[in-house]
Order: structure tokens, then C-alpha cells, then sequence
């Protein structure tokens, strides 16, 4: 069969289940599909060719046996920040370069454990932190729709890789709107689950409080699918919460008649793009036709306080997390002296990129003696505003809309020298990372060729609501079929 790198899950788990394809010929498609688009868009920082081949042999005896599973032998891209036991894991850092974890993250043994097929590790922003991909220590990854422009960040590589089809899906982290603001860039599907509903175990660290893996996928189908796998509590990790994990695929029903949906204005700020905020309107009266009750009058009030507390909190976790990085136990170490205390000063300076010593300084001056009272503890004051706003609109909505982004994907280069206009590109993400909450982008139309995402945020651990109404969405309408014309 021709062009099998552009299914989905659903479609190859139903022609490997029928035996119309094996695993091998599926990988193999894709790995020939990564190594033909790949110098153009700069998706992976590692393609694992080898190792893919074998997992797809195993997951042919698999088969072969009867043991089948929604994953079992379809291709996953890994975002670089996911511990994989035997394959080089670097945060698109010179810190991580050379380092192969020798454990993988529960999420990995999730996925082992359906048979399934890792691709390659995803390029990304430098430990996470960037809403571009820009700041990855290797090379830039390109947008597959405009190749100028960049793909978000910092899972940006995992969602140029599902837009231009080099995997069948992909894992991301997000911290602030990594997966999400991505996604909406590259005009795929991109979910950020309840905080405590996914193993952080595995994940290396940016800010503890807020980190959470999700999938981007190439509609919420496949979505649904990878969330059955990879949520549930998980013993190593103490954050995670002993919920049931329901069946997500039975949300999948297209009826969004009587839910209530409320449209924040705190989210259509000013400076919004004019083309997202159309698209943005015509898509939620698309809703109402579905059938829903939205109410365009919604108001969460500390929302503006947001992007502030973020740039506080997340910096000073940043700041006590990348402390174990000294040069001494593993990863890059300075050695052109004989004095310890350089050694690990030098070891930082030039195994760090700019931005994330930008954030580490941040966060050591908040957390210092004498600020810690009038930056940290009042911005940890502000998360609790933030997240009661939330809670008090949940009272009377099923589900809140936003745009992912106030624009769409910017050029690359464009916002390099100017970190306050990068940080402002998460806007609309930042306090459901804050408050815990689960989200989802969506494909909802496009401006000037670009893709535009849609954001829907539901309670705590509801992350059925959200793909009911994704669902339903796309089901009425093609944006999640448009594909990049790569030239």
C-alpha cells in the first residue's frame, strides 16, 4: 500500500489487526518518509532506524499470537525530554548531548508494554523552556506549513513531525502550553491532561509543579487512544492521583447537544491577530449549530495575572531542578582546570543555552533571601486566584473555549532577541498550567495559508468533555485533514 505514513492510529491498528500490513512495512514506510522530508523540516534530533525495525518485528510475532492492542506496532515520535533505557536522551541540550538514560519513563513502559514502535526522539526548546523551538542547542525545526516559520515550542518538533507525518503520532511535555501552543501552530491535536492524571516519572524536569506528558496526535480519535495508555497512577511518581481511567473512546460521540460552553474575554486580548479572532468566532458558532449552549460573556478575572505568576514560578522550579546539573555525575563537564568550584561554574556557563540561563537566573533572584515574600510567595498566592477562577466557572460551564494562540505561527528569528514578546506567544496557556487543569488544541481554520488552533479546558481530571466537543467539532467540519503541501 502506498503512503501508509499518513494514517493514523485507528486506521493502521484496524489494517494491522485485518493483516492488510505488517508493522515492518508500516515502519518502514515512515522511517523512508522522516529520511525524504527531513533536511527540510528538522523534526528529530535522533531517528532510531534500527531499533524501530526490531520493535516492528516484535510487534509482528505479537500479532501474529493474537495480542493486539490500539498502539501495538504503530510508529510514536518521542518528545527529547522522555527518558528512552539505551537511546540518547539530550533535552536538545549540550548538558544532556551525549546522554543514553539507562531506565525508561513510565510512560515508555506504557507504551512497551502495547508493543509498540519508537520512530526517533524529538528536537525541542533547550529543557523545555521556549514557545518556538529556536532555543534546541542543535538546529531550528521548520513548520511543515510555511518553512520560515517556526513550529511553537517546545514540543515543536513532535507536532511538525505529526503535521508532516513522521510517525503516527507523537508524545510532548507541557509545562506552560508546550504541547498545545505547538499543536495550534502546526494545525494537529495536542492535549495537556489534568495535572497528577500522567507519570511525570521519567520526564526530566523543568518545573515540577507544572510539568504534564500528553500526546499530539492527527485527530482526537488517536488522541483518545494514546491517553487510555499512558494515564494512571504510578507508584514512582507521588503526584500522580489513584483515579479509575475511564475509556476515553467512549466520549467520542459527536453529541454536544445542551453542553454548556463558556467563551472567557480575558483570552481575546488586545493584539490578537485579526484573522485568529474571526476564525476563532466562526468556529464557535459552529458549535452552537452542533447544538451547544454557549455564552460569549464569561469572565475570569485573574486570568491577567497569568503570564506574571508563570515567569515567577516556573523559573524557580527551573532554578532548583537544573542545580543537579554541575558536571560531576553525568552529562557535560568543564575539565580545562584543576579547581573544582570553575570547573562546575564553567561546566553551566557553556553547557547552558542563553534562555535557560535567563531562567535560572530569574528564578535564584525570586527564591533569594529578600525576595522570596514579594515575588515567590505572592505569585504562589496568585496560582490560587487563578485556579478558584476556574473552579467558580466550571460551576455553570462543561467546557471554556479560547484560542491557543493569539496569533498564528511567527517567522523564525522574529522573536529571538525579544523574550518578553516570546513569553507573550503562551498567553492563552499559561493559567491552565497554573491551575492544573486539563486542555486540548484543536485545527480550526486557517489565516493567510497558517493553521489556527482552538483551545478547550475543562475540571480537573474531566478530560472526557474535552474530547466529546473536539470530537464533535472536527467531526462537522476538515480542518484536521489539511495537510502541509512540503516543498
Amino acid at each position: 500500500m502506498d503512503n501508509l505514513h499518513i494514517l493514523t492510529i485507528h486506521e493502521s491498528h484496524k489494517l494491522l489487526k485485518e493483516k492488510k500490513i505488517s508493522s515492518l512495512e508500516l515502519t518502514e514506510a515512515v522511517l523512508k518518509h522522516i529520511h525524504s522530508v527531513e533536511d527540510n523540516v528538522r523534526a528529530c534530533v535522533t531517528v532510531t532506524d534500527q531499533v524501530a525495525i526490531e520493535a516492528a518485528r516484535s510487534a509482528d510475532l505479537a500479532i501474529a499470537k493474537g495480542d493486539i492492542k490500539p498502539l501495538t506496532g504503530v510508529p510514536a515520535l518521542i518528545k527529547d525530554v522522555i527518558c528512552t533505557k539505551g537511546i540518547r536522551t539530550t533535552c536538545s541540550s549540550k548538558m544532556l548531548e551525549n546522554f543514553v538514560p539507562p531506565y525508561d519513563a513510565t510512560v515508555i513502559r506504557k507504551l512497551q508494554a502495547e508493543h509498540y514502535v519508537i520512530i526517533g526522539k524529538s528536537n525541542m526548546d533547550e529543557f523545555a523552556m521556549g514557545s518556538s523551538t529556536e532555543n534546541s542547542a542543535f538546529f531550528v525545526t521548520h513548520n511543515p506549513w510555511d518553512l520560515d516559520r517556526v513550529p511553537g515550542g517546545s514540543s515543536g518538533g513532535s507536532a511538525a513531525g505529526m503535521a508532516i507525518d513522521e510517525g503516527i503520532y507523537a508524545l510532548g511535555s507541557d509545562t506552560g502550553g508546550s504541547i498545545r501552543q505547538p499543536a495550534g501552530f502546526c494545525g494537529v491535536v495536542g492535549l495537556k491532561p489534568t495535572y497528577g492524571r500522567v507519570s511525570r516519572f521519567g520526564l526530566v524536569a523543568f518545573a515540577s509543579s507544572l510539568d504534564q506528558i500528553g500526546p499530539i496526535t492527527k485527530d482526537v480519535t488517536d488522541c483518545a487512544l494514546v491517553l487510555n495508555v499512558i494515564s494512571g497512577h504510578d507508584s514512582k511518581d507521588s503526584t500522580t492521583v489513584p483515579l479509575d481511567v475511564p475509556d476515553y473512546t467512549r466520549a467520542l460521540t459527536a453529541d454536544i447537544k445542551g453542553m454548556r460552553i463558556g467563551v472567557p474575554r480575558e483570552y481575546f486580548v488586545e493584539g490578537m491577530q485579526d484573522g485568529v479572532r474571526t476564525a476563532l468566532e466562526v468556529a464557535i458558532k459552529q458549535l452552537e449549530k452542533l447544538g451547544a449552549r454557549v455564552d460569549w460573556n464569561v469572565s475570569l478575572p485573574y486570568t491577567k495575572y497569568g503570564l506574571a505568576a508563570y515567569y515567577i514560578l516556573a523559573p524557580s522550579e527551573a532554578s532548583a531542578n537544573l542545580a543537579r546539573y554541575d558536571g560531576v555525575k553525568y552529562g557535560y563537564s568543564y575539565r580545562d582546570t584543576t579547581n573544582m568550584w570553575e570547573a562546575m561554574e564553567k561546566t553551566k556557563q557553556n553547557g547552558f543555552g542563553a534562555e535557560v540561563k535567563r531562567r535560572i537566573m530569574l528564578g535564584t533572584y525570586a527564591l533569594s533571601a529578600g525576595y522570596y515574600d514579594a515575588y515567590y510567595l505572592k505569585a504562589q498566592k496568585v496560582r490560587t486566584l487563578i485556579k478558584r477562577d476556574f473552579e467558580q466557572a466550571f460551576q455553570n460551564y462543561d467546557v471554556l473555549v479560547t484560542p491557543t494562540s493569539p496569533t498564528v505561527a511567527f517567522k523564525i528569528g522574529e522573536k529571538v532577541d525579544d523574550p518578553v514578546a516570546m513569553y507573550l506567544s503562551d498567553l492563552c496557556t499559561l493559567p491552565i498550567n497554573i491551575a492544573g487543569v486539563p486542555a486540548i488544541s484543536i485545527p480550526a481554520g486557517f489565516v493567510n495559508g497558517l493553521p489556527v488552533g482552538m483551545q478547550f479546558i475543562s475540571r480537573h481530571f474531566d478530560e472526557e468533555s474535552l474530547l466529546r466537543v473536539s470530537y464533535a467539532f472536527e467531526q462537522a467540519t476538515d480542518w484536521h485533514a489539511k495537510k502541509p503541501a512540503l516543498t
